[in-house]
């Protein structure tokens, strides 16, 4: 675990002694529990879920959820620490980030006592496996083009129909968040966000576990829903129509992420070429005695402490609970390109060897792409920090 760069810039979040001390243990366990079974998990297409049971065994899942509802009474900071070291670890399609900083708070905030109660501590403990259902074939970050639709029926059951696809953790999820339409005639502001309990759930089917460019061993799926019926408590909060500015409240946050992944990833990846370069012999001397290969590591090490420093501010901000949603935005498209311009230069610096899964680098490089569309697509973000250009004039 790094918390101190080599031009001897202090991430001050990470200096904490307990949130160093949780960041030590997820370095150890995403080196032990799920490095070392990676090969499998890609051909299985899917993390086994006691590995799941055994992050909640070390309090790696739920840090900032309070101990009321068995989560780890932290703050952020302890989360952020552990989607540091798991990106450090090029294992960003894990979903433990997801299910901890994002899921478990879309509960915490909106649900009711008894939903806290219901679904919190199996969270925590890694016994509910969670996903968020929110993209559809024809719709993904235009939230008002969802089609999946919850019919309110007397008596005051829904009846929910449509399809979702690249949900995260979709073939193993016990609770699902879904979105749905509750008004058709209200566009964005008509949707609803639902917590489904997916065992033995009727009209509830799971489709393919989608083959990916990269990040093969998360099962990213498609799920269907054929007039399910969902009792009226099993609806987010207290009201119809919320789920657009819930999902707006939240999604920040999940775009720092973003950010923070991609900032892990893009130091990681400098590291490791300037230790190969450091060690390929070329031409009598080493790789890093060329002067290309000197001037491409010397402006990648800049852009990653530039990245650094950007991303701690973020963090700090949202720590603090002031992180707007435009420099949320700027975090995660700007930091997202980054990491893939740097991790294709490092990849390039390593000639064949990087382009192989073999090398640290080569799986960096297919697993990065994907962080420019999930999270809302980079130039979706682009659009949301222009509107706020306008807003503020």
């Amino acid at each position: 675990m790094t918390t101190l760069d080599q031009h001897g810039y202090v991430s001050t979040w990470m200096q904490p002694y307990d949130v160093k001390a949780l960041g030590e243990t997820a370095e150890k366990f995403f080196a032990t529990h799920i490095n070392s079974e990676r090969e499998r998990w890609e051909r299985e297409q899917l993390i086994d879920r006691s590995v799941w049971r055994k992050a909640g065994e070390l309090g790696l899942l739920c840090c900032a959820i309070p101990e009321e509802y068995g989560g780890g009474g932290g703050t952020l900071a302890h989360d952020f620490i552990i989607m540091h070291e798991q990106a450090r670890a090029n294992l960003l399609g894990y979903g433990g980030g997801q299910h901890s900083i994002i899921d478990a708070h879309y509960v915490l905030a909106y649900g009711t006592e008894q939903q806290k109660q219901r679904w919190l501590p199996s969270m925590a403990s890694g016994e509910t496996i969670s996903a968020i259902g929110m993209t559809e074939p024809g719709a993904g970050s235009d939230l008002k083009a969802l089609a999946t639709r919850a019919i309110r029926q007397p008596g005051g059951d829904y009846l929910i129909s449509g399809s979702k696809t690249f949900i995260s953790q979709g073939s193993s999820a016990d609770l699902l968040i879904l979105a749905a339409k509750t008004d058709p005639d209200a566009g964005a502001r008509g949707i609803s966000l639902f917590l489904l309990d997916t065992t033995d759930l009727p009209g509830f089917t799971r489709g393919r576990v989608l083959r990916k460019s990269g990040q093969h061993y998360a099962d990213t799926s498609e799920l269907f829903f054929d007039e399910v019926r969902v009792p009226a408590d099993w609806l987010l909060g207290e009201r119809e129509n919320q789920g657009f500015f819930q999902l707006m409240d939240q999604l920040p946050q999940e775009r720092v992420c973003v950010g923070i992944g991609g900032a892990a990833m893009i130091e990681k990846a400098v590291e490791e070429t300037v230790a190969y370069a450091l060690q390929r012999p070329m031409f009598g001397q080493t790789l890093f005695d060329l002067q290309h290969p000197r001037f491409e590591l010397a402006e990648c090490a800049t852009l990653a402490h530039v990245v650094r420093v950007f991303v701690d501010s973020c963090i700090d901000r949202a720590l603090a609970g002031t992180l707007d949603s435009a420099t949320a935005s700027m975090a995660k498209y700007w930091v997202s390109d980054i990491q893939c311009q740097v991790i294709d230069r490092c990849v390039q610096l390593h000639g064949g060897y990087g382009y192989t899964q073999e090398y640290l680098i080569g799986q960096m490089w297919t697993d990065s792409r994907v962080q420019r569309i999930y999270g809302g697509a980079n130039e979706v973000q682009k659009e949301l920090i222009a509107r706020s250009l306008r807003r503020n004039q």
